[in-house]
C-alpha cells in the first residue's frame, strides 16, 4: 500500500508539472473606455513626438534614428484612440511620406489643423527574472515593466491641459515539478504587452480631457437660402442635431500670466441641422436652419456654433 501511495503521488505531481504555466499580468486601466449612448462630436487630435527616453534607448545597439519603441508606443496610442470612435486622428509622424505620395499623384496635401496635440515618451523600461525554489517544484518568471508619460496640449494656446504617467507590467511564468515541466526562452512580446498596458490606463483620461470643453464650429455662409456651418458626418454631426449660436466673447489678457484668452460668448439663438454634405473632413459642411434668434449675415465672424451640453 505504501508503494502504491508513493506511485500515485508521483503521478499526480508529474501531471501538474508537464505544462508550462504562462501567465500574462498587465496593469489594467482604473476605468475602461465605455461607448457612451449619447452623441459625441469628434475633436481633431494629432499625436506628435513620442520617444524612448529610457536607459535602454541609450544602449549601443538601440536604433536611435528610427526609435522603434517610441513608434510602437505611438501606434498603440493611435489604435486605442481610434477604437474609442471619439476623435478625428491626424497623421503627423509620417507626414513626409504622405507628401511624397501626393507628389506622385500630382496633387497637394490638404493639411488639417488639430484641436489637441499629444506628446509622450517611454520613461521607464526594464526586464528582470525572478524565481522560487521549493522542495518538489520551482517557479521562474520573466517580468517586463514599462512606464509611459504623456502631455495633452491645447493647440490654440500651447498650454498643457493634462499630463500623466502610467505603468504597465507583463509576466511570463514557468513551473517545474520534480524536474519535469516547461521551459520558456526570451519572450520579446512581453515588452509590447507592458507598454500597451501602460497606455491603456491613460486613454480614458485623454478622452475626458479632450471632451471637457464644448465642441465648436463656425458659420461659413448665411443668406435667404439658409445657413452653412463647418463640420459634417466625420465629426459626428447628423440631421436633426441642434446647436447653440453664440457671439464671440471679448479678448482679454491676464497680466499675471500674459496669456490672452476669449471670454465666454452670449447665446443669441439656436440652429437645427437639415443636411450634411462633403466627402472629406476638410470639405464637409452642414446646412442648418435657424430655430431661435436671428443671425446677421454681415457679422458672421462674430458668431460661433457650440454643442448644447446637458
Amino acid at each position: 500500500m505504501n508503494y502504491l501511495s508513493i506511485g500515485l503521488l508521483a503521478t499526480s505531481l508529474y501531471a501538474g508539472g508537464v505544462m508550462a504555466q504562462r501567465t500574462i499580468v498587465e496593469i489594467e486601466p482604473e476605468a475602461t473606455v465605455q461607448q457612451e449612448s449619447g452623441k459625441v462630436l469628434k475633436r481633431k487630435v494629432a499625436i506628435g513626438r513620442f520617444s524612448n527616453e529610457t536607459q535602454y534607448a541609450k544602449g549601443l545597439f538601440y536604433d536611435k534614428e528610427n526609435d522603434p519603441m517610441g513608434r510602437q508606443a505611438s501606434d498603440i496610442l493611435s489604435t486605442r484612440l481610434a477604437a474609442s470612435d471619439k476623435f478625428l486622428l491626424l497623421e503627423r509622424n509620417d507626414l513626409d511620406k504622405l507628401q511624397e505620395e501626393n507628389q506622385l499623384n500630382k496633387s497637394d496635401l490638404q493639411k488639417i489643423g488639430a484641436d489637441y496635440l499629444i506628446l509622450g515618451s517611454i520613461t521607464q523600461f526594464g526586464r528582470k527574472n525572478v524565481g522560487d525554489q521549493r522542495v518538489f517544484s520551482s517557479t521562474k518568471s520573466q517580468i517586463v515593466e514599462a512606464a509611459v508619460s504623456i502631455r495633452l496640449v491645447d493647440v490654440k494656446t500651447g498650454l498643457i491641459i493634462y499630463s500623466d504617467e502610467a505603468k504597465g507590467e507583463a509576466e511570463l511564468k514557468t513551473k517545474e515539478t520534480l524536474g519535469v515541466g516547461g521551459k520558456a526562452g526570451f519572450d520579446a512580446t512581453l515588452s509590447d504587452k507592458a507598454i500597451s498596458a501602460a497606455i491603456s490606463k491613460l486613454v480614458e483620461n485623454i478622452i475626458n480631457k479632450c471632451t471637457d470643453a464644448p465642441w465648436r464650429a463656425y458659420i461659413l455662409a448665411a443668406d435667404e437660402n439658409g445657413v452653412i456651418i463647418s463640420g459634417g458626418a466625420s465629426q459626428g454631426i447628423s440631421v436633426g442635431d441642434r446647436f447653440a449660436v453664440k457671439t464671440r466673447g471679448k479678448q482679454v489678457t491676464n497680466p499675471q500670466t500674459g496669456i490672452q484668452f476669449e471670454l465666454p460668448g452670449k447665446v443669441i439663438g439656436q440652429v437645427k441641422v437639415e443636411a450634411v454634405q462633403g466627402n472629406t473632413p476638410e470639405t464637409e459642411f452642414s446646412l442648418v436652419s435657424v430655430t431661435d434668434g436671428e443671425i446677421d449675415p454681415t457679422q458672421l465672424n462674430n458668431y460661433y456654433i457650440e454643442e448644447i451640453q446637458p
